[in-house]
């Protein structure tokens, strides 16, 4: 297969780590309780494969030298590069929030920046704060990064219900991010399922799509959307379990009118939503590009992570898609959301 070389290959699902903001947090008690609930929800295994993982990648992680090294063996030209989201802390107060989320922003801007040809940053906002998420979207903005990354929900402040992505204390920061053209990446960290996936890294390989599922669910029946028709969100992980049981969400919405809040019916969204390719089969990949339609998936590889790929465009070959989609993929689409051309 032919790849014009005028369209640059561009991975949206990358990761780093940043010390500084865990440095930031060391020694708060909330970080030991949020340590102490992390455990309770992968379970002992998972927690002894982890460790060992993560520093086996730091180099990759942190290092831009490496991380381009990386990038190359792979036939990426491009990453956009989040933090981990382990770096959410969304159990902190007010002011730490704010300062973890201006660390993450302004680091993540500095690794950028030593190649800022090939390497396209998001911040963070403390999601459970809704208050402070339109200035330090801006925030964001203002140190060159593309947009933020959010999880699908997050505790309230001061024992308040979760927020939710479709609570009406975040409506300032969508109307921000639509007026902004701010990506908003939507990678879920942790999932409300707790002890009941502890065993065989099911926290990850269910409760990602599970949490992705909801979280989009969220954004669609609420009508946030139709509210927003302009907001550029990605979905991480392909959208998890959503976009290839969709048939379900769109009976219930012509079946049942407590479901009735969007205008529309919920697959018809779907196309107003991004979504990466990661999705760990090409029969599944090529359900998403059907259901979806091509302009709306991106490469992704959830670089360095294991639960990721190291060859993103070998995974995005084998789903066999025809030429002009397969391009449209590997980086056509997102050199279109980047402005890049």
């Amino acid at each position: 297969m032919t790849e014009p070389l005028s369209t640059p290959t561009i991975d949206v699902h990358a990761h780093l780590l940043l010390p500084e903001v865990e440095e930031a947090v060391a020694g708060h008690p909330g970080l030991a309780e949020a340590r102490n609930l992390d455990a309770l929800r992968n379970g002992p295994a998972a927690l002894a494969v982890n460790g060992p993982m993560v520093g086996e990648r730091m180099p990759r992680l942190m290092d831009v030298a490496v991380r381009l090294a990386a990038m190359a063996a792979a036939g990426v030209d491009m990453q956009v590069v989040s933090p981990s989201p382990g770096h959410y802390h969304y159990w902190a107060e007010h002011q730490l929030a704010e300062r973890v989320c201006r660390l993450a922003n302004e680091g993540t801007a500095a690794h950028c920046a030593k190649a800022p040809d090939r390497l396209h940053g998001l911040g963070l906002i403390p999601l459970q704060h809704p208050d402070l998420a339109v200035a330090l979207l801006d925030h964001a903005l203002g140190q060159g990064l593309r947009g933020v990354e959010i999880s699908s929900h997050a505790p309230g402040p001061g024992g308040t219900r979760e927020v939710e992505l479709s609570d009406p204390r975040l409506a300032a920061f969508w109307a921000r991010a639509e007026e902004t053209g701010a990506l908003v990446f939507l990678h879920p960290f942790g999932c409300t399922l707790d002890e009941r996936l502890d065993q065989w890294y099911l926290s990850n390989t269910v409760g990602q799509p599970t949490e992705n599922a909801v979280a989009l669910s969220h954004l669609i029946f609420s009508g946030l959307l139709d509210r927003h028709p302009g907001l550029k969100l990605i979905a991480a992980h392909g959208g998890g379990y959503l976009p290839t049981h969709i048939g379900r969400s769109d009976h219930a919405w012509r079946t049942r009118p407590d479901t009735r809040g969007c205008a529309r019916e919920p697959s018809s969204y779907l196309k107003q939503l991004y979504f990466d390719s990661l999705v760990h089969d090409p029969h599944v990949l090529r359900e998403l590009v059907r259901t979806v339609g091509a302009d709306r998936v991106l490469l992704g590889s959830d670089f360095p992570f294991d639960m990721g790929t190291d060859d993103p465009l070998g995974a995005l070959r084998a789903a066999g898609l025809p030429d002009t989609d397969f391009d449209a993929v590997r980086g056509g689409n997102t050199t279109a959301l980047l402005n890049l051309a």
